[in-house]
């Protein structure tokens, strides 16, 4: 059976950003406009025919919502990296891709405020968009530290150096490259950000890098609310589907290998989480749920998650992977428990803060009350 999620678009353009690095540009049709529409700091996910299974990999959104005519993502090769390598090897304009609409909540609230943005390689991509999202339609100072294995490796180079003339006093570019000044350190990190150390701040790159950025701000004294990281992990390959195929190109190959995240952002593992003190199943809990300043009531059926249960009632929840591996159904728990069967996006801080994973989270008390972010 066809999964209705995802949608059959054209490349209409494959743009070389770098020397291990390419733009495809979907041609969207008018009957999709709505449903791909986006906000700055999300991201797709596409489907592609391997030799042994149905491979799935989510990637950033460099262009940027009403500013570049059609949505645009950035993928860089990386070793072992079955699908990047294929897509920057492979893809040309005129072939179709299975795409699914935008998700994510690695998007700032409001455009208007200063902002600190880490990116480390292909991490620039959701970056990028928040980043000319902000420079067109805020008033707010940005200041973007740029991490790369050295100056061939600068994705979005010229178009960095364009914004900057264009935006001059408004956009701070900091690069850091690894062959010149060593891989960035938790203190390097502290000292580029000092100046702007409480500027709300989005971070997207490498792991280790990642980890880095976080740390430093928070002993800058950054409250971890003000701090927004992107990750991701490799989604499960599903079984193959007879008769699917990429158009106009050959299938991914099958190297029986574990994929890594290409061109996207690896993540580091992340504990399997429980916010429940109780693991026992709740019969038919009773769930409030508020989306996009709405309210919804539905009843959430024993082993049901409340991904499931809200689109069993047709509540639109944001989602995209439904396995727990890249966030776009990120929700707080305001009142009751649940307990979460599979993590690999959020740590401990925000559980503590009750955020949870609806594709992942069975209720662990009878009632319970999550709201989506805005």
């Amino acid at each position: 059976m066809a999964d209705s999620r995802f949608h059959r678009l054209k490349v209409a353009d494959v743009i070389a950003e770098s020397a291990d690095a390419r733009s495809f540009v979907f041609d969207l049709p008018q009957a999709l406009h709505d449903a791909f529409s986006y906000r700055p700091g999300q991201f797709l996910t596409l489907k592609v025919p391997c030799a042994d299974a149905t491979v799935q990999r989510c990637y950033s959104l460099s262009s940027a919502p009403g500013i570049d005519r059609a949505p645009k993502i950035t993928v860089k090769r990386v070793r072992d990296g079955r699908v990047s390598n294929w897509m920057c090897d492979s893809i040309q304009p005129g072939d179709e891709l299975d795409v699914m609409a935008p998700a994510g909540v690695f998007t700032p609230r409001s455009l208007d405020g200063d902002l600190l943005l880490f990116a480390g390689g292909s991490g620039i991509t959701p970056v990028l968009s928040i980043l000319k999202s902000a420079l067109v339609n805020g008033r707010g100072m940005l200041t973007l530290i740029y991490a790369n294995r050295d100056a061939q490796s600068v994705i979005f180079s010229e178009e960095l150096r364009q914004l900057g003339q264009r935006h001059a006093g408004r956009l701070r570019v900091i690069h850091w490259l690894d062959s010149v000044q060593g891989i960035p350190q938790q203190r390097h990190l502290e000292e580029l950000a000092r100046p702007w150390s409480m500027q709300e701040c989005f971070i997207c790159g490498p792991a280790l890098f990642m980890e880095n950025a976080l740390a430093a701000m928070l002993a800058l004294g950054l409250p971890r609310a003000k701090v927004h990281v992107e990750r991701f992990a490799s989604l499960p390959d599903l079984p193959a589907t007879p008769g699917v195929s990429v158009s106009g190109v050959s299938a991914v190959p099958g190297d029986g290998g574990v994929p890594a995240a290409p061109g996207a952002h690896t993540a580091s593992e992340m504990p399997p989480a429980s916010e429940s003190a109780s693991t026992a199943p709740i019969v038919n809990a009773a769930i409030e749920t508020v989306l996009d300043g709405n309210t919804f009531t539905f009843i959430c059926e024993t082993g049901e998650t409340l991904l499931d249960a809200m689109l069993r009632a047709d509540v639109p929840a944001p989602n995209s992977c439904r396995s727990g591996l890249c966030g776009a159904c990120m929700c707080r728990v305001e009142s009751g428990s649940v307990n979460l069967n599979a993590n690999h996006v959020l740590d401990a801080a925000d559980l503590t803060d009750g955020w949870t994973l609806a594709c992942s989270a069975t209720p662990a008390s009878a009632t319970l009350r999550v709201v989506f972010p805005d």
